[in-house]
């Protein structure tokens, strides 16, 4: 029997039973489907997670204090719970020669704090920086200016909002040139920032951003009104991000007069190591998922092989007739193997069909991002094919070894 003349047989017993070959392929179906979903949705997260650190700047390292401890309680707050970093720390890594590998420096420092704009209010985090900060961190200005160095040495008392705050407080009205209360202090608004989305940690639209020196005298005071809570330094290049990282530890370390590194009252972070930890913990999860979609995939196998050995007990008699009539026991094997491939494929096809549209359709359902990923498609598909090879192997050595007498013999 020819290759051609065993697949027609195999289509023919496969159609002649559509009810019971549909079950068996429903549970290869979802396994694929779940497949690739999974995948997809760890290749999205990993996916916004890296906008998420890229939208915070280029070349970008943040400098963040350490952990600071209660003088009456001795309760050890977290990390950047401290004032270890001040303004003063900022210009030494600006200055000229200090660190030739750092392109701009930003301080920032920042309070949630409730703004108006005539009866409108709305609570938002204000952050006072410096002019360098709109570069550093890559952002762009949808109306007006940024700050500028007379805005910082004069402790203007100007603002720049986010597309959310400005929306919020001003409707679809332009912003620029009104006025705004922070606290009981008027500021002028000069500029909105474009549109950011959120990352991480914060909604990047909603925030207005006022000079760090204006910030410190007039909002913060006290005697933190110094300290920071982070420092953007942008690398020139991406292959100068390392040398930055060692000049800014450095020049840290020496004015913060600590001699041992580990005792550093400060830590520095730089995107490539917080985008290295979070695609880790989305890959573990990935990892996850996929094994229990896997769960899914053995399970059909074990299907696939019930139903081929069932298909084996029903057709005893025609298995004893070709044999009798001349078939070997490799075309008897041969077409059953056919069968369960043929119900491996199709039930792979379907799957990664239903998977592909699941990744277009759920998005706009669960507001997750997921990815389709021809790679994990293809490698799915012909899993499927395996499976059905593999779980089919026991079924048709069973129905290659019966012999034609005792086959014929059979009810």
């Amino acid at each position: 029997m020819s290759w051609l003349e065993t697949l027609r047989t195999s289509l023919e017993a496969i159609r002649s039973h559509r009810l019971r070959s549909g079950l068996t392929m429903l549970g290869i179906l979802i396994g694929i489907a779940a497949v690739i979903l999974t995948v997809g949705l760890g290749e999205g997260a990993q996916a916004q997670v890296a906008s998420a650190i890229n939208s915070l700047g280029t070349n970008l390292l943040v400098v963040s204090p350490g952990s600071s401890t209660s003088s009456t309680t001795g309760v050890r707050g977290g990390s950047g719970s401290a004032t270890t970093l001040t303004v003063h720390d900022a210009n030494a890594l600006s200055a000229p020669g200090v660190a030739p590998d750092i392109a701009a420096v930003a301080p920032t420092t920042s309070k949630s704090s409730s703004l108006a704009a005539g009866s409108t209010t709305w609570t938002t985090s204000v952050v006072g920086t410096t002019p360098t900060w709109l570069g550093v961190r890559a952002r762009t200005l949808s109306e007006g200016r940024f700050l500028t160095d007379a805005d910082e040495t004069g402790e203007g008392a100007v603002v720049v909002l986010g597309a959310t705050t400005a929306e919020e407080l001003f409707g679809g009205t332009n912003a620029v040139g009104r006025s705004v209360t922070i606290g009981t202090t008027p500021f002028e608004v000069v500029g909105v920032l474009a549109s950011a989305g959120t990352s991480s940690a914060q909604n990047e639209d909603d925030q207005a951003v006022v000079p760090i020196s204006t910030a410190a005298d007039r909002l913060i005071g006290g005697t933190n009104r110094t300290s920071v809570q982070s420092i953007y330094l942008e690398a020139t290049t991406s292959d100068t991000l390392s040398a930055a990282y060692q000049e800014a530890n450095q020049e840290l370390l020496a004015l913060h007069h600590v001699t041992d590194a580990t005792a550093a009252d400060f830590t520095i972070a730089s995107q490539q190591s917080l985008l290295t930890t979070a695609s880790s913990v989305s890959q573990t999860l990935t990892l996850l998922l996929g094994g229990v979609a896997a769960i899914s995939l053995l399970v059909g196998g074990i299907g696939v092989m019930n139903i081929m050995l069932v298909s084996v007990t029903e057709r005893i008699r025609e298995i004893g007739l070709r044999k009798a009539v001349g078939a070997s026991p490799v075309v008897i094997r041969r077409q059953f193997m056919v069968e369960a491939s043929v119900l491996g494929l199709s039930g792979g096809i379907l799957g990664a069909l239903l998977g592909i549209v699941g990744a277009l359709i759920l998005p706009h359902l669960i507001a997750i991002q997921i990815a389709v990923s021809p790679v994990a498609t293809v490698v799915a598909i012909l899993t499927a094919i395996a499976i059905g090879l593999v779980f089919g192997v026991y079924p048709a050595t069973r129905a290659a070894r019966l012999a034609p007498i005792d086959a014929l013999r059979s009810e």
